[in-house]
Parts: C-alpha cells; structure tokens; sequence
C-alpha cells in the first residue's frame, strides 16, 4: 500500500511539474530552467522534496525519482545525474556534477564544476563561466558528504567528507578525507 501511494504521489508531481520543464526545454533553455529550479527549491516539506525530484528528473542528464532533494537545492547546471537512493540536504547549490547511487549530501554542501579555460583575458580582465569548458565532479556511489563542505574534485565511493571540509584533489574510494585542503586521514599520516 505505501508503496503504491508513494507510485501515485510521484505520478501527481511529474504532472505538476511538466508544465514548467516543458517551457525550459527540459533543461536546455538556461534562462527558463533556473527560473524552475528556484521555484521548485522553495517548496516546502515533504511534497516539495517531491516536487524537486520531479522537476529534476524531467530537465537534469538523469535524476532517480527515488532521490530525496531537500529545501532550498539548486542545481544550477542541467548537465547533472543523481542516482537512485540518494540523499541531498537543503540549501545546496550543485553544478556539472555526478552524485551516485545511496549518495549522502548533508546541508549546506556547495559542488563546483570546475573550469579548464577559467582565468583572465590578455586584457587582464576576468573572463565569465561561459567562456570556460566545465568538467563534471563525480561522488561515487555510498559516499558521505558533510554539512558545509565545498567539492571542487571527484569523490571515490564508500568515502566520507569531513563538515566544512574543501575537496581540491580527487578524494580515492573508501577513505575518510577532512580539513581545508581535504586530505586523506590514515592513522597518524596526512595525504592527498
């Protein structure tokens, strides 16, 4: 039965949300698809954490139905996949990236997409996000990410990000990384 009411609601909130991903080209018109994700990010409880993964997984590359996204996320880059299972906490702000299966994103995360070409012209002058050539940041799957950290570099699977940690290098699988650069903790020896 519950799962059955959870077929219905999704159903509901699919059909919600189609007229708004529908306008923004399911997540190819920028413009139009920003406008949706900040509507859908503010809608609150239970419901809006339907709505959210409804709208996602109609405009993003791939977005689970069975994802949970929190209050207040944005993804600020269609060119995103969540995975089945996972879990990403209110106020984030995501971009090119790729979240895993089981996937655990606490509040407050910030995933970067980072840039090859980001920099300034031969002016001097700062060239915008637009100019550069986006690279993905990957979580791999049953990886846990704490509240506040900003990831700049992929994450291997099975591992953990320290709260208010800051990813610049990728993070292997299986290890816990924390600090501002992140780094690997193995007994009494820092690296990465």
């Amino acid at each position: 039965m519950k799962t059955l009411l959870k077929t219905i609601v999704t159903g509901l909130f699919l059909c919600i949300a189609f007229p708004i991903a529908l306008l923004s080209g399911f997540g190819r018109i920028r413009a139009v698809y920003l406008t949706g994700a900040h509507m859908v990010a503010v809608a609150p409880g239970i419901l809006g954490d339907y709505l959210r993964a409804a709208f996602y997984h109609l405009t993003l590359r791939s977005c689970s139905l069975r994802s949970r996204i929190s209050f207040g996320v944005i993804f600020s880059n269609p060119d995103a996949t969540v995975g089945l299972g996972a879990y990403i906490g209110a106020y984030c702000v995501l971009g090119r990236v790729r979240i895993g299966e089981h996937v655990q994103i606490a509040s407050l995360v910030q995933v970067i997409s980072g840039s090859k070409q980001h920099g300034r012209d031969e002016h001097g002058n700062l060239m915008t996000g637009e100019a550069g050539v986006f690279e993905a940041v990957s979580i791999g799957a049953n990886a846990w990410v704490g509240a506040a950290a900003i990831v700049m570099a992929d994450v291997g699977e099975k591992s953990t990000i320290g709260a208010g940690s800051v990813v610049t290098k990728p993070v292997p699988a299986g290890v816990v990384a924390v600090g501002n650069p992140a780094r690997v903790r193995s007994g009494n020896s820092d690296s990465v």
